[in-house]
């Protein structure tokens, strides 16, 4: 297979779930490792098979496990930790603990998302409930009653003119429409692709977002950081692989700061509190204690917890704001559109009487 191969090869996390707990449980049980893949390699499909035998084929060629699954090979199928907890289990002798460490990391992170993907999820479909309404009325309402304006001589007001000049565009000049959204989408997604730091730091600066943004982050250092000093990687490479999974580029310098300090010979609560704006206290605390105890693993276990915590309650906070505003946004629109249609039918009527 080439390497061309290779890199279009993306696993799952429900795969990488499947294969960090199938394998992790035949090692626990006693099964040499290449029997271990081979007996996977049986009931595997699709990507995963295809990892599978380039697996089983590196390791009867004399090779480690971390060495067939790096990024050089699959570049899209496991990241820089997944990668370097293994090669830091086979060197100590316990791959079998790592990789349990590495599937119940993975279902955490993959519950953590959830939580932030469902608590989004409610106002999002209000919103497209609300474009197809909107869609449907300029379809289908709107011009019957323009017919009948015309026909009428009816005086229109400015607010009905511009909706009927949107209805007219989307029925007459569709494909002109389809371009247009077709050509901003593309543009969108190339600005998005070329320039995302930029984007996504003018993203992460708006209201509320910055800082349930700053919470996510800190949380993800602190469940990657337990989970990279627990497998007994030392602390610069701990925080030179989290400095990846964290989203804001300021976390991100943050995390760089720290780990020159600590190379430089000063404690890690030393560069955490050169940021303490953007830290909660009790971090840099639990992590002092965690540096004089020597369990510094376990205080950002704890921290992980506390903050995964805050989260979920930013989560609910955010939607209990955001679902009211944008509830009387639409309320709001949807009461001029309607003001447009029947504000001309209430002068029409007007008329009548008068006649």
């Amino acid at each position: 297979m080439s390497s061309a191969q290779y890199a279009r090869i993306k696993l799952g996390n429900q795969d990488k779930i499947s294969f960090l707990s199938n394998l992790g449980t035949l090692l626990a049980a006693g099964i040499p490792l290449l029997d271990a893949v081979g007996s996977l390699l049986e009931d595997s499909k699709g990507g995963q098979k295809k990892v599978m035998e380039t697996l089983r084929a590196d390791l009867m060629q004399g090779k480690r496990i971390y060495a067939s699954l790096s990024l050089s090979r699959f570049p899209r199928a496991f990241d820089k930790i997944t990668v370097n907890l293994i090669r830091a289990a086979e060197e100590a002798g316990t791959l079998e603990v790592t990789l349990k460490d590495l599937r119940d990391h993975l279902q955490q992170e993959i519950e953590f998302n959830d939580k932030v993907r469902f608590a989004l999820l409610y106002p999002l479909i209000i919103l497209f409930v609300f474009i197809g309404v909107m869609l449907m009325m300029l379809v289908l309402v709107v011009p019957k009653l323009t017919t009948v304006f015309y026909q009428l001589g009816v005086t229109l007001p400015l607010s009905t003119r511009i909706l009927i000049f949107a209805s007219d565009l989307l029925i007459k000049k569709t494909f002109y429409v389809i371009g247009v959204g077709g050509a901003l989408a593309f543009i969108s997604y190339f600005i998005y692709s070329h320039k995302k730091s930029f984007v996504l730091n003018i993203l992460f600066s708006l209201p509320l977002i910055s800082q349930l943004v700053r919470q996510i982050d800190l949380a993800r250092l602190s469940r990657s950081l337990y989970l990279l000093l627990s497998s007994g990687l030392p602390i610069t490479v701990a925080l030179e692989l989290s400095a990846q999974v964290v989203m804001r580029e300021q976390t991100a310098k943050m995390i760089n700061r720290s780990r020159e300090m600590v190379l430089s010979g000063k404690k890690l609560s030393e560069g955490f509190r050169t940021s303490k704006k953007s830290l909660p206290t009790i971090m840099t605390r639990l992590i002092e204690a965690g540096e004089k105890s020597g369990s510094l693993d376990k205080s950002f276990q704890e921290i992980s917890n506390f903050l995964s915590y805050q989260v979920a309650n930013s989560l609910k906070t955010i939607t209990v704001l955001v679902e009211p505003v944008m509830l009387v946004g639409i309320g709001l629109a949807v009461g001029t559109m309607m003001m447009a249609i029947i504000g001309p039918i209430y002068g029409l009527v007007g008329q009548v009487k008068f006649r």
